[in-house]
C-alpha cells in the first residue's frame, strides 16, 4: 500500500500521508516515497502548489516509526545508521528546494518529524486542536534534529524556540498563532478548503514570480547582509521581466 497519496486539480497538487493506523509515523517506505516525491516534483512545472496534511490518521505525523525504523537504524553500523539520519534530515532540504510551495495542514498532533514537516513547509493551517512537540529530547536523544534548531528560531526566535528544544513541550494552536508559527487556525473542517483558497491566489500569479519569491526567502534567511538581500530581489525582478516581456 503506497504510504502516500498524491494528486492534482489544475496546477495544485494534494499530498496526503496515508499511514492512519501508525498516526503517520515515518518508517523506511515512507521515506523512500516522500524522498522520490521530492525528487519528481524538483523540475515538475505541471504543479505550481502542493497542499500536504495527515488524511485520516488521528494527527498530522507522530514522527519517525519507534517501533520499527528506529529500532532497525540503532541495531545498524555506525556509519549506515548515520547515512540513514542523513537521508532523513535531508527531506527537509529538499522541501525548500523544490519550486512549488508547500501549504501543510495540520491537525492533531505533530511531533519529532512531523514538527519538522510542518517547519520546512511555506505556510501553516492549523486546525484548532493542532499541537507541537520536538519530541526528540523527549526520547533520550539531543533536542536538535531534523532541521529543528535551523527553522524553528528562524520562524518564531530564539528565545521561545530554545524553551521548546530543550524541554520537548507542546506547542498549541494558540501558542503556534501567537508566535507566528502559523499562517491561519480555522476549523479542521476548513484546513484544505482555506490552504486550497490561498493556491488559486498563487496560481493567478506569474509561475516564475512565484518560484523566484520561494528561492528568494530561502537564500536570504542565511543571507549575511541587506545588501545580499537587495542583490537577490533585483536579480530576480529584472529576470522575471525581462522573461515576461520576451513571451509571446
Amino acid at each position: 500500500m503506497e504510504k502516500f497519496k498524491f494528486r492534482t486539480e489544475g496546477r495544485i497538487g494534494y499530498l496526503t500521508m496515508n499511514r492512519p493506523d501508525k498516526y503517520n509515523s515515518f518508517d523506511l517506505q515512507m521515506v523512500d516515497e516522500f524522498e522520490t516525491f521530492l525528487r519528481e516534483k524538483m523540475y515538475d512545472e505541471s504543479v505550481g502548489v502542493i497542499i500536504l496534511d495527515g488524511g485520516d490518521a488521528k494527527g498530522f505525523c507522530a514522527g519517525l516509526d519507534v517501533e520499527t525504523y528506529a529500532p532497525a537504524i540503532m541495531a545498524m553500523k555506525p556509519v549506515d545508521a548515520y547515512n540513514a539520519q542523513a537521508r532523513m534530515s535531508r527531506l527537509f532540504l529538499a522541501m525548500r528546494r523544490i519550486p512549488q510551495p508547500i501549504i501543510s495542514c495540520i491537525h492533531g498532533s505533530a511531533a519529532g518529524i512531523g514538527f519538522s514537516l510542518a517547519m520546512a513547509s511555506d505556510i501553516r493551517i492549523l486546525a484548532e486542536n493542532a499541537r507541537f512537540s520536538a519530541a526528540y529530547i523527549n526520547i533520550g536523544l539531543g533536542g536538535a534534529d531534523m532541521s529543528s534548531s535551523y527553522f524553528l528560531p528562524r520562524i518564531i526566535g530564539s528565545g521561545r524556540a530554545n524553551e521548546y528544544l530543550l524541554t520537548g513541550n507542546w506547542m498549541t494552536a494558540q501558542d503556534a498563532k501567537e508566535l507566528g508559527f502559523a499562517s491561519r487556525v480555522v476549523q479542521k473542517e476548513k484546513m484544505l478548503e482555506t490552504a486550497e483558497e490561498i493556491a488559486k491566489v498563487m496560481m493567478t500569479k506569474n509561475p516564475l514570480g512565484i518560484r523566484m519569491t520561494k528561492e528568494a526567502i530561502n537564500a536570504n534567511l542565511d543571507a549575511a547582509s541587506l545588501e545580499a538581500c537587495l542583490q537577490m530581489e533585483d536579480r530576480n525582478q529584472m529576470m522575471i521581466a525581462y522573461t515576461y516581456r520576451m513571451t509571446p
